[in-house]
């Protein structure tokens, strides 16, 4: 039986004032890394873009991972996502944001891929072949409509969501699972082709046809790891404190579990059939990351983003401990923004780790400004869908 009464009123939902506090750190954080950002952009123009490309990868993953759980979320329905829909709202709507902060990568698109250099494209036969396709123009605009898709998609469902709050209809429920079943189609398809755009095409003449559904699957932990330290943020406080309950941090535990496997299954995969297809184009992109410095990376990718993860998440103590989970959901993040690293920097920089103090800044400046504007999203609206059919059923089930 529930402990609570219903029905339950929005205003007994209201985010904590520790979350302004919260977003606050994060604006002045930010904003000091932002500077320092900006100065190794106008002093060091070849270092920085490649710090800056991990950077907003790493937080757009956050931020699009966000969606595609809470569209998953509406789709398959489960408390682990009635206790967390707010966050993964707030996330979602942040997507504008982080489009903007993509701006100054588009300045620098011929420092990044060689496709964007017309000269080299026109000395190169399967570059030319490509331009059709890979040209700054198309580019931008695949990844202007992408932002916009999900956009839309964000704020759609967070509108419905209100609209739910106002008025209790269950037929909100249903429609929010009916826009989820094409949104989420549309979300895997469109998330595929920006990990071939944004990751793959650093290197052209490389190809998988898995490295989209490996970029999909690292947006979903990007998303959920963020996720999972906000749910330890907010249980340590007034409201959320008497609504979430080690069985939900349980869950979120075995969904990481899950996608820590999946991710790693995905990327030996991957290795597996490039080793059996043997083909040159193919073999250089992994012979760059498995020899010399590079290759003491991807042992350390394999032990701390796949082994120790997996192994600490098989106890259920572990799972069902908010700290405990949280410190690993930490963790697994850091190593999101080192696979990354590890993904896009080989095929930028060919002698060496080419590490740089902005691979470190950088990512805090538009971290830190991406949770300030999280921050102000999660506090205009009751932390809980306070009438959502399905609520009372999910904070009574133990």
């Amino acid at each position: 039986m529930s402990r609570f009464e219903f029905p339950l009123r929005a205003e007994d939902f209201r985010p904590p004032g520790d979350l302004a506090g919260l977003g606050a750190k994060g604006l002045i954080v930010g904003g000091l890394a932002a500077a320092a950002t900006v100065a190794g952009a106008v002093l060091d123009p070849p270092h920085f873009y490649p710090s800056y490309l991990v950077a907003w990868l790493l937080w757009f993953t956050v931020a699009s991972g966000c969606l595609g759980l809470l569209l998953l979320h509406h789709l398959s329905g489960g408390a682990w996502g009635l206790m967390m829909r707010r966050q993964m709202e707030a996330g979602a709507r942040t997507l504008p944001v982080v489009g903007l902060f993509a701006l100054p990568l588009f300045f620098g698109l011929d420092r990044l891929f060689v496709w964007a250099d017309h000269a080299k494209v026109e000395a190169d036969h399967l570059l030319h072949h490509k331009a059709p396709y890979l040209n700054p123009g198309f580019f931008v605009a695949r990844t202007v409509v992408a932002l916009a898709i999900f956009s839309f998609l964000a704020y759609k469902l967070s509108s419905v969501s209100a609209r739910q709050d106002r008025q209790g209809d269950r037929g909100e429920a249903v429609g929010m699972r009916r826009l989820s079943a094409v949104g989420l189609l549309v979300f895997v398809i469109v998330s595929s082709f920006l990990g071939f755009d944004w990751l793959m095409s650093l290197d052209p003449h490389y190809f998988s046809s898995l490295y989209g559904a490996i970029f999909l699957v690292g947006q979903a932990l990007g998303g959920l790891t963020f996720l999972i330290l906000t749910s330890r943020f907010l249980a340590q406080r007034a409201p959320m404190s008497a609504v979430l309950a080690r069985r939900n941090f349980h869950d979120y535990g075995k969904l990481l579990f899950a996608f820590v496997m999946f991710f790693t299954y995905l990327g030996i995969s991957q290795f597996i059939i490039t080793y059996q297809g043997n083909l040159p184009e193919e073999v250089l992109w992994y012979q760059e990351r498995f020899h010399g410095a590079w290759g003491l990376v991807a042992a350390g990718l394999l032990v701390f983003h796949f082994f120790f993860p997996f192994l600490i998440l098989l106890s259920r103590s572990v799972k069902e401990n908010a700290r405990t989970l949280a410190a690993v959901a930490a963790f697994v993040l850091v190593m999101r923004w080192v696979d990354l690293i590890w993904n896009s920097r080989p095929s930028l920089v060919h002698d060496g780790l080419g590490l740089h103090w902005l691979d470190v800044v950088a990512p805090l400046a538009v971290g830190g400004l991406w949770l300030w504007t999280f921050s102000r999203e999660l506090a205009g609206r009751p932390l809980l869908p306070v009438n959502d059919p399905y609520l009372e059923e999910a904070l009574g089930h133990d």
